[in-house]
């Protein structure tokens, strides 16, 4: 109609408006627009084929309103045998839908909430493993712990393994002391590492998670037991931010990191640039909080523990080896959240990956091997004996010497004789001998592997000349004072 008015040629405006001729004509002798043209469809274009059982049907809905429409199909296919088809579910499933938006009880209501600048912080845990990403070629299983400012959005993230208290001490700290400021609250939901139960169906806070909150001056708060939405912005936020990422993965052409370090830093500036378009309101937050004016706690929790006769310990429900000449004293464990660091009288002795989860074991064979050789009939039925495989081609070799004995030494002290010689040379070494010989389908005895393993003999150092040590700079310098 608006082309009519310009020139007032049919053919020309229905040409434009993307429509035919015939239809231009239509709409040009009704003087409607096609939304008042529309009429609702009342009559149906096919029989309904659910019209016998549909009393049925919604006296089942009445008596269990949260029965669902495939549960009622199914039903129906076993009372009605040959009369209901699989293609018909998705008629039965509209049809019930339409009928609780007519007739069915009232819905849960949930009320929008008008945040309020710089009166909360949100975290919560959510798995990045989907991302891909990969550590020097390794998969790097993680999560993010995710804190986001309800009302300007502004969020930080930093990678972890699990949902433990030393991810909230890192997590937590590092986004308050990347802003500088306090919200009044502290948000999360009931994780373990936060809440615990109390047996009467209530949650409260762990002392460790309630001390870290109160140190930078927070209060805790938490969600409703099962009531996530609660926690809704940082939730929502949680996938938003992994399709950022996803995106960002996508233009860098390559999911693999040299560290785990270099991977955060590569988050930490995706992270900064989003939070440049939310500087506005992140403004006004800063504004309403409060300076930060406590120091940093460490990232560690510290444990007494005492190293068994087993020369391990156990920590966090979880089994750890260290050097046998700690047997019987108390060592002190710094537990991070990615790793271990075992002190003896003040000097660090072992580092090691920290395990997730419970009842999980690590034993280092270089720890025990020496005892093992002296007694190797404790191999066989060693309750961590899965650990001393370093790799799969030292299993592979293993089954090779179970299925050929040597005839002048048991296959348990062969296969520890080659743990031997990788402890006192290089594993990779052995393992590449390892595979040599498997390949070629030798048996890989202890002295074959050594043969082809040659010890790294140290290079003498080139002799340097003496320093002869100039100390007339001095001279001249205290001239200068005193002139002074």
């Amino acid at each position: 109609m608006e082309e009519m008015s310009k020139h007032g040629r049919k053919g020309k405006a229905a040409m434009r408006a993307g429509m035919s001729r015939n239809t231009a004509r239509k709409y040009m002798s009704s003087g409607c627009l096609p939304s008042e043209m529309s009429v609702e469809r009342t009559w149906r274009t096919r029989a309904d084929v659910f019209s016998d059982d549909w009393c049925d049907i919604e006296k089942m809905l009445r008596d269990a309103p949260t029965l669902e429409a495939k549960t009622i199909f199914e039903d129906l296919q076993m009372r009605r045998s040959g009369i209901y088809q699989d293609g018909q579910l998705r008629t039965l499933q509209r049809r019930i839908r339409d009928w609780r938006a007519r007739e069915g009880p009232d819905k849960e209501v949930f009320f929008s909430q008008e945040h309020r600048p710089g009166e909360a912080m949100q975290t919560d845990f959510t798995w990045a493993t989907e991302l891909g990403i990969t550590i020097n070629g390794e998969e790097y299983r993680h999560k993010l712990c995710h804190m986001v400012l309800p009302y300007s959005n502004w969020e930080w993230a930093t990678a972890c393994r699990s949902e433990s208290m030393s991810a909230i001490r890192r997590g937590v700290q590092a986004a308050i002391f990347r802003l500088g400021r306090i919200p009044r609250y502290h948000q999360t939901d009931n994780s373990t590492a936060a809440t615990h139960n109390l047996g009467s169906g209530g949650r409260d806070f762990n002392p460790e998670y309630k001390d870290l909150i109160e140190h930078l001056g927070m209060k805790a708060r938490t969600t409703g037991i099962g009531e996530k939405e609660q926690n809704g912005d940082v939730e929502a936020s949680n996938g938003v931010l992994k399709r950022r990422l996803e995106q960002y993965l996508l233009l860098r052409h390559n999911r693999d990191f040299s560290s785990v370090e270099s991977y955060e830093k590569w988050l930490w500036g995706i992270l900064e640039k989003a939070n440049q378009g939310r500087s506005i309101r992140t403004k006004e937050e800063l504004d309403a909080m409060r300076p930060l004016i406590v120091d940093r706690l460490v990232e560690y929790t510290e444990e007494d523990v005492r190293v068994s006769s087993w020369t391990t310990i156990n920590v966090k429900h979880n089994v750890y080896s260290v050097p046998s000449r700690l047997i019987g004293e108390t060592v002190r464990v710094r537990l991070y959240e990615d790793r271990l660091e075992v002190y003896f009288k003040g000097t660090l002795q072992q580092t090691m990956e920290r395990m997730s989860g419970r009842a999980g074991h690590r034993i280092e064979y270089r720890h025990i091997i020496e005892s093992l050789i002296r007694k190797p009939g404790g191999f066989e039925r060693y309750r961590y004996r899965d650990d001393l495989f370093p790799t799969a081609r030292f299993r592979a070799a293993y089954e090779v010497l179970c299925a050929a004995p040597h005839k002048d030494i048991s296959t348990d002290l062969n296969y520890l004789k080659l743990l031997q010689l990788a402890a006192m040379t290089m594993e990779c070494d052995v393992d590449a001998a390892l595979e040599l010989l498997l390949s070629a389908g030798e048996v890989p005895t202890a002295e074959a592997v050594k043969s082809l393993v040659k010890p790294r003999t140290l290079e003498k150092p080139v002799d340097m000349p003496e320093y002869e040590v100039d100390l007339s700079g001095y001279d001249k310098l205290l001239k200068a004072v005193k002139a002074a």
